[in-house]
């Protein structure tokens, strides 16, 4: 017996129906796409990234790689209403707003910091650098690091009025500039060598 795939007119009736699933789903068009698991590569990334806020003094509650959900507004046909981005830096007052479920919704204040690292293909590519920059600007983020492995190039985007405005391109020995983490001590070399 063939089972129907739950539709959801609402991203409150998905996250109702959702709260009991296992694993990571986008809502797209009002269907769940299951996502497949993170490549090992994208969650080291991910991980170091962590362990250099956490070195520049930011709390380990408040970093989250992988597993943080964040609703975002669709601005174009085929767009998810929920990002799980590579890196999530939460504010203070979401510890109290995601204590049953880690998810950001439109109506919680945004994140500080969302990180992606691309993953390889044209699709993927247009995904980070196109679609999840918009819908992240919509909800006012105050900063988004597109991570470019095949690159081997950090973009470290600041949000100003509606819009991302480029802080660097970076590569190899450059500093990563944090207008939200100044403090943070990084480069983009460090970064890509946790590939070996």
């Amino acid at each position: 017996m063939t089972q129907a795939k739950p539709r959801f007119a609402t991203f409150e009736e998905y996250l109702s129906y959702s709260s009991e699933m296992e694993g990571r789903f986008q809502l797209i068009n009002g269907e769940l796409i299951e996502l497949p698991p993170e490549s090992r590569f994208n969650s080291t990334i991910a991980v170091y990234i962590l362990l250099a806020l956490i070195k520049a003094g930011i709390s380990i509650e408040l970093i989250h790689p992988g597993k943080c959900e964040v609703q975002v507004p669709i601005l174009n046909l085929g767009d998810a209403a929920n990002r799980f981005p590579d890196l999530v830096t939460l504010r203070e007052e979401h510890l109290d707003l995601t204590r049953r479920r880690l998810t950001i919704t439109l109506d919680m204040p945004p994140p500080r910091l969302v990180v992606e690292v691309v993953n390889p293909g044209k699709t993927n590519r247009d995904r980070d650098y196109i679609n999840k920059r918009a819908q992240y600007a919509a909800i006012a983020v105050d900063e988004y690091w597109i991570i470019d492995p095949k690159a081997q190039t950090v973009l470290v985007l600041e949000l100003t009025d509606e819009d991302y405005k480029e802080v660097g391109q970076l590569h190899g020995s450059d500093s990563v500039i944090s207008i939200t983490f100044p403090e943070l001590a990084l480069t983009a070399q460090q970064i890509f060598q946790t590939e070996i």
